[in-house]
């Protein structure tokens, strides 16, 4: 399992852009990992699924809001990864009102999932290989801390935990 010091895994994620721009065209466009976080201090936060309860009422819309405050305490960036494809992200990007803020990054194979050590079998649920809800502070591609929830909780990996972390 990847653990505080640990280089992100050299994976690439699914972005789904609705205006063309900076190399990406309109649809899902590939994030090489290790070129995105080079040089950038990122809050990632992983979560099971795009549109579940708590991900959609409490994980991403503490990020959104919690935006100003993250950038004034140094991060760069905020990615939201979760295994969905990149359709599915771009959608709740909109219905998340995420954009400019949080950057939705699908892991529609779980390659970043399963290269953490982070995944959660939701099989018996029908949903299959998921991503374990956890966050991480991303320093030049290095993780500079983590929080991983116990299952069912979410009580770590919350934006004003992120946030305090940046701070310090």
């Amino acid at each position: 399992m990847i653990k505080v010091g640990d280089t992100l895994p050299a994976t690439t994620l699914m972005e789904y852009s609705e205006v063309e721009g900076e190399g990406c065209s309109i649809g899902p466009n590939p994030v090489d990992v290790a070129k995105a976080s080079a040089g950038k201090t990122i809050a990632l936060f992983a979560l099971p699924g795009a549109f579940t309860p708590t991900c959609s009422a409490q994980h991403v819309p503490g990020y959104v809001k919690h935006f100003d405050d993250l950038k004034a305490a140094g991060v760069d960036e905020i990615w939201c990864v979760s295994v969905n494809d990149a359709f599915v992200m771009g959608a709740w990007a909109r219905d998340q009102k995420a954009g400019g803020k949080v950057r939705m990054l699908a892991d529609g194979s779980a390659d970043f999932a399963k290269a953490t050590g982070l995944t959660l079998d939701l099989t018996a649920r029908g949903m299959g290989l998921r991503s374990n809800r956890y966050s991480m502070l991303v320093k030049d591609g290095k993780v500079a801390s983590l929080n991983i929830e116990a299952p069912g909780k979410f009580e770590v990996s919350n934006a004003e935990t992120m946030l305090t972390q940046a701070k310090a």
